[in-house]
């Protein structure tokens, strides 16, 4: 995975760095059937100033699609983590969709009729 991190401000910039290395490990188990050199993962890090609030922007790029998820909150680390969280979602529900799981149904299980119905 060839990843790229974009910081708009210094704040805790350390600390945000081994929380992205610890979820990009994560993704990269997700993501260990596509081939290394075709996903590209890019993470927008800023601050807002006069909100106060810390913006996290995501997007990989996969061979089929492309995904974006992005967060807001007062604290880095929240925000960081909600963002991921998001992601996680939508690349299982692309890998779903990839898979075609909508066309394996499943077979319900048959409860035998009963004799006093």
């Amino acid at each position: 995975m060839k990843l790229s991190i974009q910081y708009k401000c210094d704040d805790f910039r350390s600390q945000i760095e081994q929380d992205v290395a610890r979820y990009v490990s994560k993704m990269d188990r997700w993501l260990e059937r596509y081939d290394p050199d075709l996903v590209l993962f890019h993470l927008c890090y800023e601050k807002h100033s006069r909100k106060r609030t810390y913006t996290i922007t995501l997007n990989l790029t996969l061979p089929s699609a492309t995904l974006h998820a992005s967060a807001s909150n007062a604290e880095a680390r929240f925000a960081l983590r909600r963002a991921f969280d998001e992601m996680e979602l939508q690349v299982s529900k692309h890998q779903r969709l990839v898979r075609k799981d909508y066309e394996w149904k499943r077979r319900r299980l048959r409860r035998p009729a009963s004799a006093e119905a």
